[in-house]
């Protein structure tokens, strides 16, 4: 039976046709998605945000609005399918807005994309190139845009530093006198400290410019058409905030070159697969087509080592202060989770030379 809250929510944009089905969509782990079919077999994709996470969605939505219409012109410029390679939102009947507020709750609603598909993890090179390279086009198309004009939607997301500060804050109270048990972690995170403020460093003494960044470059957050198998469509824009384009790249890598699970438990495992580096250095690099400059260019691997320690200190950081943040499945998960971060950033140091010289 169809939500009748949903049914209300739904005569409040501007959709074309009567109402057929609504159903629950299968994706994403922090918004409530639905897919909308109307009788004349238009689809749309309605979604409830999370405003636990996004405490401001009119900021987050302005960011997306602003960066999809300056994608839009892009595509059209190059001869694309604005349709199908952006997301095309729906406004409110009232107000013309891209988002709608009940009483509790805020949604939004954009144009469904058919013949496409979303995959979990790259199969092999050919694919994590062609991940590399969807995302290099969405740095190339926005590279003359005013990062700027966009809102910090989760202030200090990728502030090494100061994740760091608050890690050496967990440790010093150690609130659940759970430092003894990961000593050896932190004897690695303090030798590897050094990372903390390369990026973000950079940014401040403007060896990198300051550019729009994606913040969850996931394989599955592109779209694949079916027919050609390329990657036609980044999503998920809620996290799209002033930055740096290797926080992107270098959480492309850290997420999608190692052989093992974020939260596999065999160490052994746990390494920086080279030929899977070589792509996405291959893909982003063809996908930006000049777009950056030549220093960004030369801290692409730099990068990766900087967001497995930035991820790392956070997983390390929440075991020690009792688990807190991120949800766990199983005891010890999030000190698991550091573990294996840590230990593939040590195989990336161990590997740096290879990476500089893919």
């Amino acid at each position: 039976m169809v939500n009748e809250a949903l049914k209300e929510i739904i005569t409040k944009f501007e959709f074309d046709g009567k109402l057929d089905n609504i159903k629950p969509l299968g994706i994403g782990n922090i918004n409530d998605s639905y897919i909308v079919t109307f009788s004349n077999g238009k689809k749309y994709t309605l979604q409830k945000l999370n405003t636990k996470i996004f405490t401001q969605p009119e900021n987050v939505m302005s960011n997306i609005v602003k960066v999809t219409n300056h994608l839009k012109q892009k595509i059209v410029s190059e001869g694309g399918d604005p349709s199908r390679e952006t997301l095309n939102f729906i406004h409110t009947k009232s107000g013309g807005y891209t988002y709608y507020f009940d009483s509790d709750n805020v949604y939004r609603a954009y144009s469904y994309i058919d013949g496409v598909k979303t995959i979990q993890c790259s199969e092999d090179t050919h694919s994590a190139y062609k991940v590399a390279h969807a995302f290099g086009v969405f740095q190339r198309r926005l590279s003359d845009f005013n990062a700027g004009e966009l809102f910090e939607t989760i202030p200090d997301f990728h502030n090494t530093p100061k994740r760091y500060d608050y890690f050496n804050e967990i440790l010093k109270n150690d609130p659940c006198n759970r430092a003894k048990e990961v000593k050896e972690l932190i004897e690695f995170v303090q030798k590897e400290s050094y990372l903390a403020d390369k990026l973000t460093g950079a940014l401040v003494d403007k060896s990198i410019p300051v550019r729009v960044t994606h913040n969850d470059t996931k394989i599955n957050n592109i779209l694949f058409d079916n027919k050609t198998n390329e990657g036609i469509c980044v999503i998920d824009l809620d996290t799209v905030m002033p930055g740096t384009a290797l926080f992107d790249f270098g959480d492309m890598v850290r997420s999608g070159a190692s052989k093992a699970e974020e939260d596999d438990t065999d160490l052994n495992k746990v390494q920086i697969d080279l030929d899977y580096y070589k792509a996405f250095v291959n893909g982003f690099s063809d996908g930006v087509g000049g777009g950056l400059t030549n220093t960004e260019m030369s801290m692409l691997a730099l990068s990766a080592k900087v967001l497995a320690f930035e991820l790392g200190i956070r997983f390390l950081g929440d075991y020690i202060n009792g688990d807190v943040y991120f949800s766990i499945r199983r005891p010890g998960h999030n000190k698991d989770r550091a573990a294996n971060q840590l230990k593939l950033l040590e195989d990336m140091e161990n590997k740096y030379e290879q990476m500089l010289n893919p």
